[in-house]
C-alpha cells in the first residue's frame, strides 16, 4: 500500500472500549493528543513508554521511562558528538514497580528506584524533565530540561490499528526549543535553546509479541530561520491504512498518507540509508551515520534488538503547493529494531 485516506480526528475520544479492546471511532490521526490512553485487561502485554531525545549540534541526550506490563525499562544515553563518548544505563524492574507513566500525554511521568530517578512534568506549557543517575559509566550524573511547548503547535498523533486487540497509540512531538545541562561528573555540557530541540515518542498500546520498526526523526532549523521536523516509520504500519509519517513546519503539522521506504545495508548499517516516500516525491532524503547505537536486551520475556544510527540528513521536502524545502546536515537518527515482547 502506498498512498491511502486518513482520517483526520477532532475531539477527544477513549482508546479503548469498556473491555480493554481498540475503541472503532480512536483510529485516527490528530493536530493535538486527543486520545486518552486507558489501558485495561490484555495481562502482560500492554506497553506504555515516554521516550525524550533532546539533540544539540554536539552532543545527544536521551532518556525513557517504559513499562511493558512485566517489565519496567527506564534508561538514559548520552553521545559526545566530537569525541564520540557514549554512555547508556538500563534499569530492569520486574513488573515495572517504581515506574508511574498516566493515560495522556501530558500527564506526569515518573521512576523512583535504585540508581535511577526520572521527572517528567508539564507545567504552563512547558515540560520539566529531570534526571539523576547514581552510576552512570562510573560517575554520577544529573540532568536538568526546559521544554518549551509553543503556542498552538501541531504534533503528530496516530492510532495503529493490527486488530481489536492489538493496537498502539503513538504521539510524535519535534521541533520543541530546549534549554538544559547534563552534569556527569566534573564535566558539564550545555543545550541552548536557541540551536537545540526535543522530540517525544509517547506509545501506548497493545502490541504483537513479534515485531519489527523503522523509525527516524530529526529536527533542524533552516537558513531563513524555519523550524523543521520531521517523522518516518516502516514496517510496524505495514497494511493497517495507517502510519506515523508527517512533516512539521513552524509549528505545522503536515501529514504523509503515504508509505515511506527505508533503504539500508542489514550488513553494514554505517554506510548512506535513503527514505522516500513511495507514492511522491514528498520526500527523499540521504541519512549518513556517524554513531551506531547497538541496544540489545535478552531478559527473559523481552528480547530486542535495536541498531540506532546517529547522523545527518540532507535531501528534499516537497510541498503541496510545490515549494522545495533543501536540508543540510540536520542532526537526527533512523533506526531498525526487532523485538519480541
Amino acid at each position: 500500500m502506498a498512498s491511502y485516506v486518513e482520517r483526520e480526528l477532532e475531539h477527544e475520544v477513549l482508546l479503548c472500549d469498556d473491555k480493554g479492546n481498540l475503541n472503532p471511532d480512536a483510529v485516527d490521526w490528530s493536530r493535538q493528543p486527543l486520545h486518552t490512553c486507558n489501558l485495561s485487561g490484555h495481562h502482560l502485554r500492554k506497553k506504555r513508554w515516554n521516550y525524550w531525545c533532546i539533540t544539540s549540534p554536539d552532543y545527544l541526550f536521551s532518556v525513557t521511562l517504559s513499562n511493558v506490563d512485566y517489565m519496567g525499562l527506564p534508561f538514559i544515553y548520552f553521545l559526545d558528538f566530537k569525541s564520540n563518548t557514549f554512555v547508556e544505563k538500563t534499569i530492569l524492574s520486574p513488573f515495572g514497580k517504581g515506574c508511574h507513566l498516566g493515560e495522556k500525554v501530558e500527564d506526569k511521568a515518573v521512576y523512583a528506584g535504585k540508581g535511577m530517578q526520572l521527572i517528567f512534568e508539564n507545567i504552563d506549557k512547558q515540560v520539566v524533565i529531570k534526571v539523576q543517575a547514581d552510576d552512570f559509566g562510573g560517575k554520577p550524573l544529573q540532568a536538568e530540561f526546559l521544554v518549551q511547548i509553543p503556542n498552538n503547535h501541531e504534533t503528530l498523533n496516530v492510532v495503529i490499528p493490527w486488530s481489536s486487540k492489538n493496537f498502539q497509540f503513538t504521539s510524535k512531538q519535534n521541533t520543541l526549543p530546549t534549554s538544559g545541562t547534563v552534569k556527569w561528573g566534573g564535566d558539564a555540557y550545555y543545550f541552548n535553546p536557541d540551536s537545540a530541540f526535543a522530540c517525544l515518542d509517547f506509545g501506548r498500546g497493545v502490541w504483537p509479541f513479534n515485531c519489527f520498526w523503522n523509525w527516524s526523526s530529526f529536527s533542524t532549523r533552516l537558513a531563513d530561520g524555519r523550524a523543521i521536523g520531521v517523522n518516518l516509520g516502516a514496517g510496524w504500519t505495514d497494511g493497517t491504512g495507517m502510519n506515523e509519517n508527517g512533516l512539521c513546519i513552524d509549528g505545522k503539522l503536515i501529514k504523509i498518507s503515504e508509505d515511506v521506504r527505508f533503504e539500508y545495508d542489514t550488513t553494514n548499517f554505517m554506510l548512506p540509508w535513503r527514505l522516500r516516500t513511495t507514492a511522491t516525491e514528498q520526500v527523499d532524503m540521504l541519512f549518513t551515520p556517524f554513531y551506531e547505537r547497538l541496544a540489545k536486551t535478552d531478559a527473559l520475556l523481552i528480547k530486542s534488538e535495536v541498531h540506532q544510527m546517529i547522523g545527518r540528513f540532507s535531501g528534499q521536502l516537497k510541498l503541496e503547493k510545490g515549494e522545495i524545502l533543501q536540508v543540510d546536515d540536520a542532526i537526527g537518527w533512523a533506526e531498525d529494531h526487532h523485538a519480541r515482547w
